[in-house]
């Protein structure tokens, strides 16, 4: 039998160099950073995805303003992010909602309507830990297996971020990325802190 907590990341890694190979192949030479935008359905966090996305040359053309080039190609809310695929506890990623759940509920961070408040702000807080964790987790796995750079030709950064969490991206970003394939953005990043 095989052990649940490594079912959800593993079928992390398998879902997502899927969601890799389906990226447009038009678009697979202009594409210079992935994307994993995580979120909730309806707000719940028990109900966690990552839209595993992309950003363009393009879109970073049609984005970019002299003042700040940097802004466009690095801010998140310049990128595409609509109609990309979600895995994690959605029902778009019945496999990924089934092993989720058996995963959060085997560590003990599960939490029902009905318990009091004071457990489930601290269960809350702990999913939201778990998740961004298995999201950097996968962005090192596909690095480090190689997969980015065979289903796209080259490796690419991964961007990781929550638009609840804002700021963490960089955070979540370094420890997800090696380094010499994130320099831009960490640069990018800390200049806009010494501004």
């Amino acid at each position: 039998m095989t052990d649940r907590h490594e079912d959800f990341p593993a079928h992390l890694l398998e879902a997502a160099t899927g969601v890799l190979e389906r990226f447009p192949e038009e678009l697979k030479p202009e594409i210079y950073a992935l994307s994993f935008r995580i979120w909730r359905v309806d707000d719940d966090d028990r109900r966690p995805y990552v839209a595993i996305g992309y950003n363009t040359e393009t879109q970073y053309e049609r984005e970019k303003r002299p003042e700040d080039p940097g802004e466009a190609r690095w801010n998140y809310a310049c990128w595409l992010l609509d109609g990309f695929e979600m895995l994690g506890n959605v029902p778009e990623d019945p496999a990924g909602a089934r092993l989720y759940a058996a995963e959060v509920e085997d560590l003990g961070l599960w939490f029902e309507d009905d318990d009091s408040e004071e457990d489930q702000d601290i269960r809350r807080e702990l999913l939201q830990e778990h998740f961004a964790g298995a999201c950097i987790e996968l962005a090192r796995r596909l690095h480090a297996d190689g997969r980015i750079e065979k289903v796209l030709g080259r490796p690419l950064p991964v961007v990781i971020f929550d638009m609840y969490c804002p700021g963490w991206e960089l955070e979540a970003t370094e420890a997800a990325n090696p380094p010499a394939l994130i320099e831009d953005f960490v640069r990018w990043q800390r200049a806009g802190w010494e501004a």
